[in-house]
């Protein structure tokens, strides 16, 4: 969120003003959502792209020795610090980037925000894409995580505050629907360049497309309308806000709103890390760290991250990890449609119950699996 507090300031109005879903909503979402795309991409590349035999061979040559020798454990295969820094500094600069992104946004608005984010993964996919050296590797890796910590920030504020409230919720999932559309994109991809040499070039070189459609496509569409108040920028506000709604909202009446949210929002003249830190605060502070960070201790970001080299650890073919790696994407992607489709009718709660129990029933099922074939793990699949 922009710094402007906890005050319902730019989330989007504070109440439903009309409006429906116009062309131009449907455009400028689009645009937006669009920059999952290139986040799912390059969350799903790395993983096929370290299983491709002519890239451990021309950057992490001991990976391939450690392959290769008859001793080392499948599990150990993958022991290379080198390999894990290419594979971890996206996430490192995302993080970095994550923590200026707020003031950023807020300063140069939604729609200017996500075209530096797309310029950086553009730069960052050239560069990985023509690589000569791990230190290049590295490098387009930092500039897709930059792009990763600004893209993240603008895109889902963008949907939110574009969204007619009515249809929020679907559509702030379109955000993730695209990451979905991303990590399934790159292991379709990765398996059908697996086989050839330069395949590993193709895979990481082409997160330069959705950069540049999602690049220029910010570019051309419009700041959203809370963005623009911020700034004091009230006539073009309220044009975006006729262009979004089209006929029959009480345009007048949203934009008095978004004035007011906003004057109040300065008013307070604090910074929002001092407010949210107050005891009224507190309950709101706790569920929004608990909840991203239960998420992160699921052990999902292995699937998402590693599944190839994870299935090619327990002893799957190179072709069969990318396979599966595929198919868990195809999944992931029906799962986000489901949630699209009823986010809206049942709310954020009950989505976050449904999906806490089915994977508290998985998890479960396979303890019990674990214990009952596999006695002298007994204690470690207790306690994963």
């Amino acid at each position: 969120m922009a710094p402007v507090g906890v005050l319902p300031a730019t989330g989007g109005p504070t109440k439903d003003f009309g409006g429906r879903i116009t062309s131009s909503v449907v455009v400028t979402c689009v645009v937006a959502a669009s920059s999952g795309l290139i986040f799912g991409y390059d969350i799903g590349i790395s993983g096929g792209v370290t299983t491709m035999e002519p890239f451990l061979k021309k950057f992490f040559p001991s990976v391939l020795r450690q392959a290769g020798a008859a001793e080392t454990n499948i599990y150990c295969q993958y022991d290379s610090q080198l390999l894990t820094a290419f594979t971890s500094s996206l996430y490192i600069a995302g993080l970095v980037a994550s923590l200026v992104a707020s003031r950023v946004t807020a300063a140069l608005g939604r729609k200017n925000t996500m075209v530096l984010g797309g310029l950086t993964f553009f730069a960052g996919g050239a560069i990985n894409g023509g690589a000569v050296n791990v230190a290049m590797l590295i490098l387009g890796r930092i500039l897709l995580g930059l792009g990763v910590g600004f893209t993240n920030q603008a895109a889902p504020l963008y949907l939110s505050e574009v969204a007619p409230a009515k249809w929020r919720g679907a559509f702030n999932t379109g955000f993730q629907f695209f990451i979905g559309i991303g990590v399934v994109a790159s292991n379709f991809l990765n398996f059908f360049l697996s086989k050839h040499p330069w395949g590993w070039r193709l895979s990481l070189g082409l997160a330069v497309v959705p950069a540049a459609i999602m690049t220029l496509g910010a570019a051309l569409i419009s700041d959203t309308p809370s963005s623009l108040v911020e700034r004091g920028r009230l006539r073009d506000a309220k044009q975006s806000l006729i262009r979004i709604r089209g006929a029959g909202a009480d345009v007048e009446g949203e934009l008095d709103d978004l004035v007011r949210s906003v004057g109040a929002a300065k008013a307070a003249d604090r910074e929002p890390f001092v407010t949210i830190l107050e005891r009224r605060h507190r309950p709101q502070l706790v569920m929004a760290v608990a909840i991203p960070f239960f998420q992160q201790v699921t052990g999902i970001n292995i699937i998402a991250f590693y599944a190839p080299v994870l299935f090619q650890s327990i002893g799957f073919g190179k072709d069969s990890a990318l396979i599966s790696s595929t198919i868990l994407g195809v999944v992931n992607l029906g799962a986000i449609l489901v949630s699209t489709a009823v986010v809206d009718r049942y709310g954020r709660r009950f989505l976050f119950v449904a999906g806490g129990l089915q994977m508290l029933v998985c998890k479960v099922r396979w303890i019990r699996r674990r214990v009952r074939y596999n006695s002298e793990n007994r204690g470690k699949c207790i306690l994963i």
